[in-house]
């Protein structure tokens, strides 16, 4: 029955049922649709093309009997997002999800599953216990204390699906878990891609802070902290912080700061914040680099600050399509629908033509 995947498909669009009616120019009404959401009735083969069109996905997408759902969504958003955007954004994220594990199928053993850490270190009673876990994760997964070059391939080498969507200004990110019958949950973290790569990389370790961390006794303000502290810590390593600041400093330059950027791959202000939780800074000190920061407009997710770092693209789902292409388990036409890319798309990537 086509009904969850016609209702998820719309919601990806953030088409009401009246609006999908439209778009289809009145074939059949809105409470019919509403009817083939509900499993109610079945639309014949016209009217079914004429839904997938206007849909933008295939008619084979909707008879798929494949069941999966997501769970555990957690919104990092500012309060004005509303309901309509957040189900809009679940349907992308499982239409997404789908395709990529489709493509894993197709290419049997290159699944990474994911294995969330279970010592005590990653069970936080306060904000600051994050610091710990951090360090913890990075020595689980051999990072040492280098900045990570790229977040995305970071997580997707961990099992995690990294989704980049066009989300409204006022959403960060989310994590979830897409959840099938008989099989292991598989975790996504959401990322907006209009942001900055400053801002992109702080969310995805943030949303990485909500998968691996165990929270006991902290209300939702102090997780968010927490999860802030994580993020922090993981990108920006104590000890790596401190060599290059000193442990102890009066005042630093935005200049001095700018510089650090370019090592750490991550905001000024997040370096600003780093320096105050260390006591590198002491109070004062941070009050006046953040009224500075402020006074420039560097604290927002579109800022225009010195060395702007590119998009967290996540490229993994690309590779592997190229690669099933390449090896023949798949057609150029399936693998241009997996991608939601043209046919000629395909082939200018499958020549290394990259914009």
């Amino acid at each position: 029955m086509i009904g969850n995947r016609l209702k998820r498909a719309r919601e990806a669009l953030g088409l009401s049922l009246r609006e999908l009616e439209t778009t289809i120019q009145g074939q059949v009404s809105a409470q019919a649709i509403g009817k083939y959401e509900r499993n109610e009735m079945m639309p014949g083969s016209t009217i079914l093309m004429a839904l997938a069109k206007a849909l933008g996905v295939s008619p084979e997408y909707l008879l798929s009997e494949r069941e999966i759902e997501l769970t555990g969504v957690d919104f990092r958003k500012a309060p004005q997002a509303g309901v309509k955007e957040e189900r809009a954004v679940e349907a992308s994220v499982l239409d997404q999800v789908e395709r990529y594990l489709e493509l894993e199928e197709l290419l049997p053993g290159i699944d990474q599953p994911w294995d969330a850490p279970a010592d005590e270190n990653f069970a936080i009673s306060c904000i600051e216990d994050a610091e710990q876990a951090a360090d913890s994760l990075r020595r689980l997964w051999n990072l040492g204390n280098d900045p990570i070059p790229s977040m995305a391939e970071l997580l997707e080498d961990k099992g995690v699906k990294v989704i980049a969507l066009d989300l409204p200004e006022n959403m960060s990110g989310s994590k979830a878990f897409v959840c099938r019958p008989d099989q292991e949950d598989v975790p996504v973290i959401v990322v907006n891609q209009n942001h900055n790569g400053e801002r992109q990389r702080f969310t995805l370790a943030h949303e990485l802070a909500h998968l691996v961390l165990r929270f006991s006794g902290l209300n939702d303000a102090e997780q968010e902290k927490a999860a802030d502290r994580f993020a922090g810590a993981f990108l920006m390593v104590k000890d790596m912080v401190l060599q290059l600041l000193g442990a102890h400093r009066t005042s630093i330059s935005i200049g001095e700061l700018a510089e650090l950027k370019k090592i750490f791959r991550v905001s000024i202000a997040s370096l600003v914040v780093r320096c105050a939780q260390l006591g590198i800074l002491p109070k004062a000190g941070y009050g006046r680099l953040w009224t500075q920061i402020k006074d420039l407009g560097w604290n927002s997710p579109s800022s225009d600050e010195p060395h702007r770092l590119p998009a967290e693209v996540p490229r993994r789902m690309e590779r592997l399509c190229l690669r099933a292409v390449a090896e023949g388990a798949i057609s150029e036409t399936r693998a241009a629908e997996l991608l939601n890319v043209s046919v000629r798309e395909l082939d200018r990537r499958l020549l290394g033509q990259v914009a």
